[in-house]
């Protein structure tokens, strides 16, 4: 497995605030009906932002580590089958360009840009850009998990402390679960003090790496949303697993994500909203 040092770290994040700077935060607050498409819903929705910013950081990556495999949303989107290349790639990049589209889209800057470097089929950097912030959140393995200021100075991130159940807080994309689990599992959310969404993985990572959030359980396993996060929660303290136990892995793409601060916080979680071993 290979390895990301300091100076290709800052490459990475130069390159996506470059692409912020040029194809995103300009057409930040000017999109129109000719710039955003629908994709597989009304609400799954695709910007020229994303588009180009897409295309600079592809590119650009490209050029810097000739070989390296580039799994973008928009360009599996196109074309499902790129996903494949993940799993046997030595070494790959997979980008989100805008995390939260719906926000960016709709004037609100819950939104950023994700990119994972993965090798042999793990995370080996992860970093979530927020754009209109100007900040990253970055994580190596073994390295731990910060933040990084516009300014450059950076803080060591942590998730939040081990609580009950009923003093959690949480993220739970309720209306993305199948219809008779998300029956089951609406009740169960009273358990806990309060579960929302916020529509955008880039910001609910945010939340779950500064302690401000106790959990989030995911739908679905897309790798632009996950790799990176799911890299830097671990170094920032938490614990991941699908519901069934997985350790997860970027190559994933079936099973529902489950974060938590640690492994007794995860299994209390899990058998608060999967009660019954019949829906996991």
């Amino acid at each position: 497995m290979k390895t990301v040092s300091d100076e290709l770290l800052n490459e990475f994040m130069g390159i996506m605030r470059e692409a912020a700077d040029r194809e995103i935060l300009p057409r930040f607050r000017s999109v129109t009906s000719d710039t955003i498409r629908a994709k597989t819903m009304a609400d799954d929705i695709v910007t020229d932002a994303d588009i180009a910013s897409e295309r600079m950081i592809s590119e650009k990556l490209a050029a810097r580590l000739p070989g390296i495999t580039i799994i973008g949303e928009e360009a599996v989107s196109d074309d499902a089958s790129v996903l494949a290349r993940l799993a046997d790639a030595e070494l790959a990049a997979v980008i989100d360009p805008v995390d939260g589209t719906w926000h960016f889209a709709h004037g609100t800057p819950m939104f950023g840009s994700i990119l994972a470097i993965v090798s042999g089929g793990q995370t080996i950097a992860g970093i979530i850009h927020y754009p209109v912030l100007g900040d990253f959140l970055v994580a190596r393995p073994g390295q731990g998990a910060w933040h990084v200021a516009a300014d450059g100075s950076r803080t060591r991130l942590s998730v939040a402390m081990p609580t009950p159940v009923d003093e959690m807080h949480g993220f739970i994309p309720l209306h993305m679960f199948e219809p008779d689990l998300r029956a089951e599992l609406a009740p169960r959310l009273l358990k806990f003090l309060r579960v929302t969404t916020w529509r955008c993985s880039a910001w609910e990572y945010r939340m779950l790496v500064t302690g401000a959030m106790s959990f989030c359980l995911n739908e679905s396993l897309k790798p632009w949303d996950h790799a990176a996060g799911v890299l830097i929660h671990a170094e920032a303290g938490g614990y991941a697993a699908t519901i069934t136990g997985e350790v997860y892995r970027p190559t994933m793409t079936q099973g529902h994500l489950l974060t938590a601060p640690n492994k007794i916080s995860w299994d209390a979680v899990r058998d608060t909203l999967y009660s019954d071993p019949a829906l996991r």
